[in-house]
């Protein structure tokens, strides 16, 4: 199943327009279509608070890493100032979705 999204007014792809389409595009009424979306980040986002890595085929993985505390230095001021050690999510791209964005690079330009 092709999902189209031409009709993008914004450079980024909102949680409003994943639900639009798939009101437009599969046919689960807008009500549905918004509860499908938000569980699906719901679920993602309470995966990664509790540390769990959220691999998505063919799309990319998801994991949690913890950042040490390190010192840091007030740009401004020139002052020394600790940074606190802090969870970060990173995001790392498969094979697959890289291939499709060199593939779109080159026939696109």
């Amino acid at each position: 199943m092709e999902f189209s999204v031409e009709s993008l007014e914004t450079p980024a792809l909102t949680k409003a327009q994943l639900s639009d389409l798939l009101f437009e595009q599969i046919g689960l009424n807008k009500r549905e279509s918004k509860d499908m979306i938000d569980a699906f980040f719901d679920l993602i986002a309470s995966s990664l608070v509790e540390g769990t890595d959220v691999k998505i085929s063919g799309f990319g993985n998801f994991q949690i890493r913890t950042k040490a505390p390190r010192p840091g230095r007030n740009p401004r001021t020139g002052e020394a100032i600790p940074i606190q050690a802090r969870r970060v999510v990173t995001f790392h791209a498969s094979h697959k979705l890289k291939e499709q964005i060199q593939d779109e690079g080159k026939s696109g330009s």
